[in-house]
């Protein structure tokens, strides 16, 4: 005997419940299980460099702020940036970009910008640069202290192939949903390995140079639209941006939620921090061979940085490292030698001091 929904609501006893299944052939053309947004901390809940601090970009260099996200800021202002508490209902955190010197007439070659890399891997299924090119929806959540109309900017890792899309800021702090449809791009090269397939960004500050009118593919660097809002000029002003998605499809669907440890492994492809390094001395003359297994494996061979205070045991002795450091590392395994002092000219070292100084393995786009 089945059970209706008003009887199980009501709570009548039966001898059986049968459910029958549901058949959904797709969301928005696509599958509805695996990953539909491919923009990686778009909540922007994971910051493994700066834990919410304030960071002053250098000028003309990219800068990452959270994970995965960078501000680039090239014009005679500056900026700060950093994780914020700031955040629309059903989020925590945001990233947030200050001016803290302004800039109210940009060159023509200048700009500030947010922007996320994603790696062809990710992205190689919209099947950009091909007739079966798929349409794609963008959407995030944004406040700013400034209003009018900014540009984004959707282009190739070689950055010869460019959509602008423009959204409006109509009311002054106050956080606004915006949703922008791109078609697919049937031209140019896409990188579908392990490059960079897109970059996905929003203007804050654009020169003429890198400005397009909205609405169509180009073939040109640009990051903004024409005419569109510098931020630049205005001292104090404040932009938040959260709850990123890039998915496939003519419909923004609702964002995708991935547990943190989820969302902290796919940021740890690209860049962890202190590795738990075990380290070993063979007979080398002031070295401690280190190796460790990347917590995932990382899109490719890192480059890794060790400060001076990283500390290793010696039986009853402690070893710090110098800030000399040769690199084996791989995309699955770090492997290291790393010049120490602070005991015997031959070492036979154990493992890594716990919390002491820093260790960066950067395999970023």
């Amino acid at each position: 005997m089945s059970q209706t929904k008003a009887q199980l609501i009501a709570g009548t006893p039966t001898q059986d419940v049968i459910f029958n299944d549901a058949t959904v052939n797709s969301l928005n053309s696509g599958p509805i299980s695996g990953t539909r947004n491919r923009i990686i901390n778009g909540d922007m809940r994971i910051d493994q460099r700066n834990a919410g601090a304030s960071v002053t970009p250098a000028d003309g260099v990219i800068t990452y702020i959270t994970d995965r996200w960078f501000v680039f800021e090239d014009t005679d202002g500056t900026v700060s940036a950093q994780r914020s508490t700031v955040a629309p209902d059903g989020f925590s955190y945001s990233l947030l970009v200050t001016v803290t010197s302004t800039d109210s007439s940009l060159a023509a070659t200048q700009r500030a910008l947010i922007e996320q890399k994603v790696e062809g891997f990710n992205f190689a299924d919209f099947a950009f640069g091909t007739a079966s090119a798929k349409t794609v929806a963008v959407s995030f959540w944004v406040r700013s202290s400034v209003t009018g109309t900014f540009g984004g900017v959707l282009k190739n890792g070689t950055i010869n192939r460019a959509y602008v899309f423009s959204f409006t800021v109509a009311n002054a702090n106050t956080w606004e949903y915006k949703t922008v449809t791109i078609p697919g791009d049937t031209s140019g090269t896409w990188e579908t390995g392990n490059g960079v397939g897109c970059y996905l960004g929003f203007g804050l500050a654009t020169g003429s140079s890198f400005s397009a009118a909205a609405g169509s593919w180009g073939s040109t660097d640009v990051s903004g639209v024409t005419g569109g809002v510098n931020l630049m000029a205005t001292n104090g002003a404040t932009f938040y941006v959260t709850g990123v998605q890039l998915e496939p499809g003519t419909v923004a669907t609702p964002f995708e939620r991935r547990s943190y440890g989820q969302e902290l492994a796919l940021c740890q492809r690209y860049y962890y921090e202190d590795a738990p390094l075990v380290g070993t001395g063979f007979g080398l003359t002031n070295i401690a061979r280190a190796n460790a297994i990347h917590p995932v494996e990382m899109r490719g061979a890192p480059t890794v940085t060790i400060s001076n205070s990283v500390q290793f045991f010696n039986g009853g002795t402690t070893l710090t490292a110098t800030g000399g450091i040769t690199n084996y590392s791989t995309s699955k395994y770090l492997n290291l030698d790393i010049a120490i002092s602070g005991g015997s000219t031959t070492y036979a070292c154990s493992a890594r001091v716990a919390n002491t100084g820093k260790i960066t393995v950067n395999a970023e786009l």
